[in-house]
């Protein structure tokens, strides 16, 4: 390697795409049109820097298999960057085993951290946990050991492990001062303040106030029967009953949390779940049915108790109720809560991330868009959907973790 393409190498190494472009900026050899793509990258041109880094990897010749291995890593990145989560994830695995077979444990472990935060962002929270504890952060580089412990913080954070968070980000910070890149810098700074921000808000007997993720933690290992309206469960210690599937049996249970220790009278509760505004016989019959489910469902910590008007929620062992609430109320609320990343997402990868068919998030964003909350860049497949970020709210808890990897 000769010394321009050295000193390029370091420059990138160091946050300087200019003073890389700067030294290779007029070549066309693979080698530098490698890092000029990494520099472009770095930059915020992507889809310069992806044709570029392809036009490396057909530069390298069939044996330099690490140099080709480096280019679909750094494609990989770009392409989180940019939000395209359909990239296929088994390019990458076959570029990290390439690497971690020809010595290149750097590039190795980066490889493996961009996989983590993938997994990250579609809520497959499981796998994330599994690729890093799969990862040894010592011999890491102070760049991509602050990316290390960002996704640990992240993972931390979705996990409501309030202390591990904070330590990961203390790691962060100082891996970032080692790093002396001021964007890593400002990326840790970013995270540290979803700690400090109002993340939902607390419902007790009527009155609401935003708390933060401590105080959501706190909550939800206090013993409280807790109605989590930004998860669509109940909980209470260790015993959760997940009913996002079950959307009338949750609206049933937070109308009866919010209303305790008071009733709910069943014509409200047929207005408020039904969204009738009669109520007549068939309805009566439904909400006795939907009572019935709900009962057999909560068992293990509430029974519910008929009243003369209604129905009135009572916790076994006279513990407390609350409804923890999502900090802003949205019918799509987790579309804005992906969005508030800042980033330019697809309709496709808001799916992916979502679980959800691209169609129904088609139409979310256009329900957006016509009130103003999203806008679109671009058309056709080149169609990006972006926000400013919600003011002064962390929306991490609107994220729910998929299925797959809870």
């Amino acid at each position: 390697m000769d010394s321009l393409i050295t000193a390029a190498a370091r420059a990138l190494a160091a946050g300087d795409p200019l003073g890389a472009l700067n030294r290779i900026a007029l070549r066309e050899d693979a080698p530098a049109l490698a890092l000029r793509g990494i520099a472009m990258a770095q930059l915020g041109e992507l889809a310069r820097a992806r044709a570029l880094l392809r036009s490396a990897a057909r530069g390298f010749g069939a044996r330099e298999r690490v140099a080709r291995a480096r280019c679909v890593v750094a494609e990989a990145e770009i392409a989180l960057a940019a939000r395209e989560l359909a990239w296929p994830a088994r390019a990458l695995d076959a570029a990290r085993a390439t690497l971690e077979a020809r010595g290149d444990r750097p590039n190795a472990a980066h490889a493996r951290l961009l996989a983590v935060r993938r997994l990250l962002l579609i809520g497959h929270l499981d796998a994330a946990e599994r690729g890093l504890a799969a990862l040894d952060p010592a011999p890491l580089a102070p760049a991509a050991r602050t990316v290390f412990e960002l996704a640990t913080a992240g993972l931390a954070m979705r996990r409501l492990r309030i202390v591990a968070a904070r330590s990961a980000l203390r790691r962060a910070a100082g891996a970032a001062q080692r790093a002396a890149i001021p964007a890593l810098a400002a990326e840790v700074e970013s995270a540290r303040r979803l700690l400090e921000l109002p993340a939902a808000r607390l419902i007790v007997r009527g009155a609401a106030e935003p708390i933060r993720l401590a105080a959501v933690a706190a909550l939800l290992g206090s013993g409280a029967l807790v109605v989590d309206a930004c998860r669509h469960a109940v909980c209470a210690g260790d015993t959760r009953v997940g009913l996002a599937t079950r959307p009338v049996l949750f609206a049933l249970a937070r109308a009866l949390a919010e209303a305790w220790p008071g009733d709910v009278a069943r014509g409200e509760l047929i207005a408020r779940v039904f969204r009738g505004r009669h109520a007549d016989e068939s309805h009566r019959a439904r909400l006795r049915v939907e009572i019935g489910r709900l009962r057999a469902k909560l068992s293990p910590f509430a029974g519910l108790r008929a009243t003369r008007d209604g129905f009135a929620l009572q916790p076994h062992g006279g513990r407390p109720i609350a409804v923890l609430a999502p900090p802003v109320e949205s019918a799509h609320g987790a579309v804005l809560a992906l969005l508030a990343d800042g980033e330019a997402w697809s309709s496709s990868a808001l799916a992916i991330a979502l679980g959800a068919s691209q169609r129904s998030v088609q139409r979310a964003l256009d329900a957006l868009a016509a009130a103003g909350e999203v806008q679109a860049v671009g058309r056709g497949r080149a169609r990006r959907w972006t926000t400013p970020p919600l003011p002064g709210l962390a929306t991490m808890l609107l994220l729910s973790p998929s299925p797959a990897g809870a």
